[in-house]
Protein backbone atom coordinates (compact mmCIF):
# COMPACT_ATOMS: atom_id res chain seq x y z
CA UNK A 1 0.00 0.00 0.00
CA UNK A 2 1.27 3.40 -0.71
CA UNK A 3 2.33 5.94 2.19
CA UNK A 4 0.24 8.60 3.16
CA UNK A 5 2.31 11.63 1.44
CA UNK A 6 1.70 9.71 -2.12
CA UNK A 7 -1.74 9.38 -1.61
CA UNK A 8 -2.38 12.83 -0.66
CA UNK A 9 -0.33 13.87 -3.70
CA UNK A 10 -2.29 11.67 -5.91
CA UNK A 11 -5.94 12.89 -4.39
CA UNK A 12 -4.54 16.41 -5.00
CA UNK A 13 -3.77 15.65 -8.57
CA UNK A 14 -7.24 14.05 -9.51
CA UNK A 15 -8.85 16.89 -7.74
CA UNK A 16 -7.01 19.34 -10.08
CA UNK A 17 -7.70 17.33 -12.94
CA UNK A 18 -11.48 17.36 -12.00
CA UNK A 19 -11.82 21.00 -11.82
CA UNK A 20 -10.15 21.18 -15.50
CA UNK A 21 -12.31 19.14 -16.90
CA UNK A 22 -15.19 20.34 -15.19
CA UNK A 23 -14.21 23.89 -16.55
CA UNK A 24 -13.95 22.86 -20.00
CA UNK A 25 -17.57 21.22 -19.80
CA UNK A 26 -19.17 24.24 -18.68
CA UNK A 27 -17.40 26.19 -21.41
CA UNK A 28 -18.07 23.41 -24.20
CA UNK A 29 -22.05 23.67 -23.08
CA UNK A 30 -22.09 27.67 -23.30
CA UNK A 31 -20.41 27.12 -26.91
CA UNK A 32 -22.66 24.61 -28.23
CA UNK A 33 -25.99 26.43 -27.54
CA UNK A 34 -24.76 28.69 -29.85
CA UNK A 35 -23.55 26.05 -32.16
CA UNK A 36 -26.71 24.26 -32.11
CA UNK A 37 -28.97 27.65 -32.45
CA UNK A 38 -27.22 28.00 -35.44
CA UNK A 39 -27.20 24.55 -37.30
CA UNK A 40 -30.58 24.20 -36.53
CA UNK A 41 -31.56 27.60 -37.92
CA UNK A 42 -29.84 26.73 -41.40
CA UNK A 43 -30.77 23.51 -41.71
CA UNK A 44 -34.15 23.38 -43.05
CA UNK A 45 -33.02 26.60 -45.54
CA UNK A 46 -30.33 24.25 -46.84
CA UNK A 47 -32.02 21.00 -47.10
CA UNK A 48 -34.76 23.25 -49.18
CA UNK A 49 -32.26 24.93 -51.66
CA UNK A 50 -30.28 22.05 -52.33
CA UNK A 51 -33.96 19.71 -52.87
CA UNK A 52 -35.05 22.87 -55.10
CA UNK A 53 -31.32 22.61 -57.03
CA UNK A 54 -31.59 18.32 -57.21
CA UNK A 55 -35.01 18.89 -59.06
CA UNK A 56 -33.97 21.85 -61.26
CA UNK A 57 -31.15 19.92 -62.28
CA UNK A 58 -32.90 16.48 -63.14
CA UNK A 59 -35.54 17.94 -65.33
CA UNK A 60 -32.33 19.53 -67.56
CA UNK A 61 -32.35 18.33 -70.99
CA UNK A 62 -29.30 15.63 -71.52
CA UNK A 63 -26.08 15.83 -69.30
CA UNK A 64 -23.08 18.46 -68.80
CA UNK A 65 -24.72 21.42 -69.10
CA UNK A 66 -23.82 23.16 -66.04
CA UNK A 67 -19.89 21.98 -64.67
CA UNK A 68 -21.02 21.18 -61.47
CA UNK A 69 -23.76 18.02 -62.92
CA UNK A 70 -21.41 16.57 -65.22
CA UNK A 71 -20.82 13.09 -64.63
CA UNK A 72 -17.28 11.23 -65.51
CA UNK A 73 -15.54 8.15 -65.07
CA UNK A 74 -14.68 7.94 -61.33
CA UNK A 75 -11.05 7.71 -61.17
CA UNK A 76 -9.36 10.78 -59.41
CA UNK A 77 -11.83 11.28 -55.95
CA UNK A 78 -11.13 14.25 -53.72
CA UNK A 79 -12.40 13.67 -49.85
CA UNK A 80 -13.15 16.70 -47.90
CA UNK A 81 -12.69 15.31 -44.60
CA UNK A 82 -13.75 17.97 -41.73
CA UNK A 83 -12.63 17.21 -38.19
CA UNK A 84 -11.49 19.84 -34.97
CA UNK A 85 -8.07 21.57 -34.17
CA UNK A 86 -7.97 20.18 -30.79
CA UNK A 87 -8.50 16.86 -28.75
CA UNK A 88 -10.38 16.18 -25.82
CA UNK A 89 -13.82 15.45 -27.29
CA UNK A 90 -13.85 11.54 -27.31
CA UNK A 91 -14.10 9.64 -30.63
CA UNK A 92 -15.15 12.67 -32.73
CA UNK A 93 -11.96 13.10 -35.13
CA UNK A 94 -11.10 9.41 -34.44
CA UNK A 95 -14.42 8.24 -36.47
CA UNK A 96 -13.71 10.72 -39.10
CA UNK A 97 -10.43 9.58 -39.60
CA UNK A 98 -11.57 6.17 -39.29
CA UNK A 99 -14.32 6.26 -42.36
CA UNK A 100 -11.76 8.63 -44.82
CA UNK A 101 -9.33 5.98 -44.02
CA UNK A 102 -12.52 3.46 -45.33
CA UNK A 103 -13.57 5.46 -48.71
CA UNK A 104 -9.85 5.06 -49.77
CA UNK A 105 -9.20 1.89 -48.95
CA UNK A 106 -12.47 -0.31 -49.66
CA UNK A 107 -15.49 1.67 -51.52
CA UNK A 108 -12.94 3.49 -53.34
CA UNK A 109 -9.67 1.09 -54.05
CA UNK A 110 -7.94 1.58 -56.94
CA UNK A 111 -8.52 5.01 -57.50
CA UNK A 112 -6.49 8.60 -57.34
CA UNK A 113 -7.42 9.16 -53.73
CA UNK A 114 -6.50 12.86 -52.15
CA UNK A 115 -7.93 14.67 -49.28
CA UNK A 116 -9.15 17.89 -48.47
CA UNK A 117 -8.47 18.70 -44.62
CA UNK A 118 -10.35 20.83 -42.42
CA UNK A 119 -9.34 20.65 -38.79
CA UNK A 120 -6.10 19.81 -37.55
CA UNK A 121 -6.55 16.87 -35.68
CA UNK A 122 -7.98 14.85 -38.56
CA UNK A 123 -5.15 16.30 -41.15
CA UNK A 124 -2.21 15.34 -39.42
CA UNK A 125 -3.42 11.73 -38.81
CA UNK A 126 -4.41 11.40 -42.43
CA UNK A 127 -1.37 12.97 -44.13
CA UNK A 128 0.56 10.68 -42.74
CA UNK A 129 -1.01 7.56 -45.23
CA UNK A 130 -2.83 9.82 -47.82
CA UNK A 131 -1.79 12.80 -50.09
CA UNK A 132 -2.67 16.04 -48.82
CA UNK A 133 -4.34 18.52 -51.92
CA UNK A 134 -4.74 21.78 -48.99
CA UNK A 135 -5.79 22.09 -45.37
CA UNK A 136 -7.83 24.84 -43.39
CA UNK A 137 -6.71 24.63 -40.41
CA UNK A 138 -7.52 28.52 -39.32
CA UNK A 139 -11.44 28.21 -40.94
CA UNK A 140 -12.61 27.72 -37.17
CA UNK A 141 -10.84 31.18 -36.18
CA UNK A 142 -13.91 32.83 -37.75
CA UNK A 143 -16.28 30.57 -38.91
CA UNK A 144 -18.51 32.61 -41.14
CA UNK A 145 -19.70 31.55 -44.34
CA UNK A 146 -17.72 33.83 -46.26
CA UNK A 147 -14.74 32.12 -45.04
CA UNK A 148 -16.39 28.56 -45.47
CA UNK A 149 -17.29 29.57 -48.92
CA UNK A 150 -13.70 30.96 -50.49
CA UNK A 151 -12.57 26.84 -49.47
CA UNK A 152 -15.62 25.62 -51.10
CA UNK A 153 -14.82 27.25 -53.77
CA UNK A 154 -11.48 25.72 -54.30
CA UNK A 155 -13.49 22.19 -54.22
CA UNK A 156 -15.93 23.54 -56.86
CA UNK A 157 -12.89 24.53 -59.31
CA UNK A 158 -11.18 21.60 -58.97
CA UNK A 159 -14.17 19.78 -60.34
CA UNK A 160 -14.89 21.94 -62.92
CA UNK A 161 -11.80 21.87 -64.50
CA UNK A 162 -11.73 17.87 -64.21
CA UNK A 163 -8.79 18.01 -61.99
CA UNK A 164 -11.37 15.30 -59.90
CA UNK A 165 -14.36 13.30 -61.08
CA UNK A 166 -15.96 13.39 -57.39
CA UNK A 167 -15.73 15.06 -54.22
CA UNK A 168 -17.17 13.98 -51.15
CA UNK A 169 -17.92 15.22 -47.89
CA UNK A 170 -17.25 13.77 -44.72
CA UNK A 171 -17.79 14.54 -41.25
CA UNK A 172 -20.03 14.74 -38.14
CA UNK A 173 -23.67 15.34 -38.74
CA UNK A 174 -25.12 17.19 -35.23
CA UNK A 175 -27.76 15.25 -33.63
CA UNK A 176 -27.78 15.70 -30.15
CA UNK A 177 -25.26 16.43 -27.33
CA UNK A 178 -24.67 12.82 -27.23
CA UNK A 179 -24.85 11.62 -30.02
CA UNK A 180 -23.08 12.52 -33.54
CA UNK A 181 -23.48 10.57 -37.01
CA UNK A 182 -20.42 9.82 -39.04
CA UNK A 183 -22.38 11.03 -42.72
CA UNK A 184 -20.41 10.97 -46.17
CA UNK A 185 -22.25 13.14 -48.50
CA UNK A 186 -21.68 13.59 -52.46
CA UNK A 187 -21.03 17.16 -52.69
CA UNK A 188 -19.89 16.77 -56.85
CA UNK A 189 -21.40 16.20 -59.18
CA UNK A 190 -24.36 17.45 -58.21
CA UNK A 191 -27.44 14.50 -57.49
CA UNK A 192 -30.04 15.19 -59.99
CA UNK A 193 -33.58 14.51 -58.95
CA UNK A 194 -33.79 11.79 -61.41
CA UNK A 195 -31.24 10.03 -59.36
CA UNK A 196 -33.58 10.16 -56.55
CA UNK A 197 -36.92 8.21 -55.88
CA UNK A 198 -39.52 10.66 -55.35
CA UNK A 199 -43.62 10.58 -55.40
CA UNK A 200 -44.32 13.39 -57.35
CA UNK A 201 -42.73 15.61 -59.92
CA UNK A 202 -42.61 19.06 -58.83
CA UNK A 203 -43.69 21.59 -62.01
CA UNK A 204 -42.08 24.75 -61.80
CA UNK A 205 -42.36 28.20 -63.89
CA UNK A 206 -39.28 29.41 -64.78
CA UNK A 207 -37.98 33.27 -65.29
CA UNK A 208 -36.01 34.32 -67.04
CA UNK A 209 -34.55 30.67 -67.83
CA UNK A 210 -33.98 27.45 -66.46
CA UNK A 211 -30.71 27.09 -67.03
CA UNK A 212 -29.94 30.88 -65.89
CA UNK A 213 -31.62 30.21 -62.52
CA UNK A 214 -29.45 26.85 -62.41
CA UNK A 215 -25.99 28.55 -63.31
CA UNK A 216 -26.66 31.03 -60.45
CA UNK A 217 -28.31 29.14 -57.96
CA UNK A 218 -25.75 26.03 -58.20
CA UNK A 219 -22.87 27.86 -57.01
CA UNK A 220 -24.84 29.29 -54.12
CA UNK A 221 -26.38 26.24 -52.76
CA UNK A 222 -23.33 24.20 -53.11
CA UNK A 223 -21.39 26.90 -50.83
CA UNK A 224 -24.16 26.70 -48.34
CA UNK A 225 -24.61 22.96 -48.41
CA UNK A 226 -20.74 22.90 -47.39
CA UNK A 227 -21.10 25.90 -44.69
CA UNK A 228 -23.92 23.30 -43.23
CA UNK A 229 -21.48 20.51 -43.00
CA UNK A 230 -18.64 23.07 -41.42
CA UNK A 231 -21.60 23.74 -39.17
CA UNK A 232 -22.54 20.39 -38.41
CA UNK A 233 -19.07 19.34 -37.32
CA UNK A 234 -18.51 22.40 -35.02
CA UNK A 235 -21.65 21.87 -33.24
CA UNK A 236 -21.10 18.00 -32.83
CA UNK A 237 -17.43 19.15 -31.91
CA UNK A 238 -18.78 20.82 -28.63
CA UNK A 239 -21.32 18.26 -28.14
CA UNK A 240 -18.71 15.42 -27.86
CA UNK A 241 -16.29 17.23 -26.12
CA UNK A 242 -18.80 18.07 -23.42
CA UNK A 243 -20.01 14.72 -23.40
CA UNK A 244 -16.40 13.55 -22.84
CA UNK A 245 -15.60 16.32 -20.04
CA UNK A 246 -18.82 15.29 -18.38
CA UNK A 247 -17.85 11.89 -18.35
CA UNK A 248 -14.16 12.40 -17.51
CA UNK A 249 -15.20 14.70 -14.35
CA UNK A 250 -17.76 11.56 -13.25
CA UNK A 251 -14.46 9.51 -13.52
CA UNK A 252 -12.34 11.72 -11.72
CA UNK A 253 -14.76 12.49 -8.84
CA UNK A 254 -14.86 8.66 -8.30
CA UNK A 255 -11.04 7.90 -8.54
CA UNK A 256 -11.17 10.85 -6.14
CA UNK A 257 -13.67 9.09 -3.64
CA UNK A 258 -11.79 5.45 -3.86
CA UNK A 259 -8.65 7.46 -3.18
CA UNK A 260 -9.81 9.34 -0.34
CA UNK A 261 -11.25 6.11 1.17
CA UNK A 262 -7.70 4.23 0.67
CA UNK A 263 -6.01 7.52 2.46
CA UNK A 264 -8.71 6.97 5.28
CA UNK A 265 -8.01 3.22 5.57
CA UNK A 266 -4.49 4.12 5.95
CA UNK A 267 -4.58 6.65 8.19
CA UNK A 268 -6.53 4.83 10.39
CA UNK A 269 -3.91 1.63 10.18
CA UNK A 270 -0.84 4.34 10.65
CA UNK A 271 -2.70 5.19 13.89
CA UNK A 272 -3.85 2.03 15.07
CA UNK A 273 -0.29 0.54 14.58
CA UNK A 274 1.22 3.60 16.62
CA UNK A 275 -1.49 2.95 19.74
CA UNK A 276 -0.15 -1.22 19.89
CA UNK A 277 3.43 0.59 19.72
CA UNK A 278 2.47 2.48 22.93
CA UNK A 279 0.28 -0.26 24.69
CA UNK A 280 3.35 -2.36 24.29
CA UNK A 281 5.80 -0.29 25.14
CA UNK A 282 3.73 0.79 28.45
CA UNK A 283 3.08 -3.06 28.80
CA UNK A 284 6.95 -3.45 28.64
CA UNK A 285 8.09 -1.01 31.43
CA UNK A 286 5.35 -2.39 33.78
CA UNK A 287 6.88 -5.99 33.98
Amino acid sequence: MANLKEIRNRIASVSSTMQITSAMKMVSAAKLKKAQDAITAMRPYANKLTELIQNLSGSLDGDGQNPFTAKRAEEKILIISITSNRGLCGAFNANIIKETLRLSKEDYAGKTIEIMGIGKKGTDILSKTLPIKSRHDAIYDNLSFGNVADVALLAMDAFAEGHYDKVLLVYNQFKNAATQMVTTEQFLPIVAEKDITQSYTPDYIYEPSQSAIINELLPKSLKMQFFKSVRDSFASEHGARMTAMHKATDNATELRDQLKLTYNKARQAAITNEILEIVGGAEALNN
